[in-house]
């Protein structure tokens, strides 16, 4: 029996996804996409799990779409149209999907991490690179621009470094990364799953519902003017203030006591 395309680990709280097609660079296949839509899906209705990590197996993170699919599509009777667009039309939710899952999503991210594999890591909450990946969105290289990464990356990283990207193609290692806001923290590879898994363990020790709520509520006031945002994260806090467990919380720190959490 075939090793499965995404392998999913729940270690506690927390749960390690791994792509894993290393004979592709973990592209973003017709399977991966439809296996991380399935395992997103069955994520978001786990409360037990506070954090996801999502990592790559091999000598790369994601090295983004399977060109060799992509140019099958174009076989089709309309020149692959439809199935194109149903192509970028999956993955796009595939990435904002990420967004909206009640976990944290952290990317642990090694070798590389180009087109939508660069896309993939713009879209997750948090992100940890071994200091030597190369980060970049190529597709202009060979005649395709990265309009879908685009967006991501354009939400991650100032304008103008962001069209220099699109547009030469280049790579970029970690550290530059670091410095753009796409990532968190560049660390020594053989650090790397340590270090992402002290991140993950550091938000999975918090309130469950706290994190829940800021998440979704992060998301949602970037969208509003700062006066809507105001109105709406006071409500966020009322809600928040209002949770039982918030109060054991806020009790505990005024007794000088850990706080008597669940555990789930």
């Amino acid at each position: 029996m075939a090793e499965d395309i995404l392998i999913r680990e729940d270690m506690g709280a927390i749960t390690r996804l791994t792509l894993n097609a290393p004979g592709s660079l973990n592209a973003l296949s017709d399977a991966m996409l439809a296996r991380l839509s399935e395992e997103f899906g069955k994520l978001m209705l786990d409360a037990g799990q506070r954090v996801v990590i999502l990592r790559g197996n091999g000598k790369a993170f994601c090295a983004g779409h399977d060109l060799k699919e992509m140019m099958q599509k174009r076989q089709a009777e309309d020149g692959g149209a439809a199935s194109l667009a149903n192509l970028f039309t999956r993955c796009s939710e595939v990435m904002q999907t990420i967004r909206r899952l009640p976990q944290p999503v952290i990317a642990q991210v090694h070798g590389i991490a180009t087109a939508a594999g660069c896309q993939l890591v713009a879209s997750c909450d948090l992100a940890v690179a071994a200091d030597d990946t190369r980060f970049g969105v190529n597709g202009v290289n060979i005649g395709l621009f990265c309009s879908t990464p685009m967006v991501a990356l354009s939400r991650n990283i100032p304008r103008k470094q962001a069209f220099e990207m699109l547009t030469t193609g280049r790579f970029f290692y970690a550290t530059r990364a670091v410095e753009l806001g796409l990532i968190n923290k560049a660390v020594a590879g053989e650090a790397l799953e340590a270090e992402t898994l002290d991140l993950a363990e550091t938000i999975a020790g918090k309130l469950g519902s706290a994190v829940r709520i800021g998440k979704r509520a992060f998301y949602d006031q970037m969208q509003m003017t700062q006066d809507q945002a105001y109105h709406y994260t006071g409500a966020v806090m009322v809600e928040n203030m209002l949770e039982d467990d918030t109060a054991e919380g806020i009790t505990a720190f005024i007794e000088k006591r850990p706080p008597n959490w669940p555990q789930d």
